[in-house]
């Protein structure tokens, strides 16, 4: 699985993942979160508002088991700890 990442570094949001599913598909918008001193993975999901008004979230990405989400998730965390430890941030103040 290939990954590539953007740093994005506004609020919780460190970076963004793009994941190679196979052969020239991608899924765009995978969140790298930062909370306290640990990094989450945010999956991307569908949003639309149903007949009675409410808004409805729906899973994009869909696991047999959450034994192969957990699994997905980390590896996306290993990659990114290795692409941040290759990508060092830059910090750039106003004055």
């Amino acid at each position: 699985m290939k990954i590539k990442f953007r740093d994005v570094s506004q609020g919780v949001v460190l970076a963004r993942a793009i994941v190679e599913l196979g052969e020239g598909v991608y899924i765009n918008e995978i969140a790298i979160l930062k909370s306290d001193d640990d990094i989450k993975i945010e999956l991307p999901t569908k949003s639309f508002k149903g007949k009675d008004g409410r808004a409805h979230y729906m899973n994009i990405l869909m696991f047999e088991s959450e034994t192969k989400k957990t699994l997905f998730e980390i590896q996306i965390k290993e990659e990114y700890r290795n692409w941040r430890a290759d990508c060092k941030k830059v910090l750039v103040y106003e004055s």
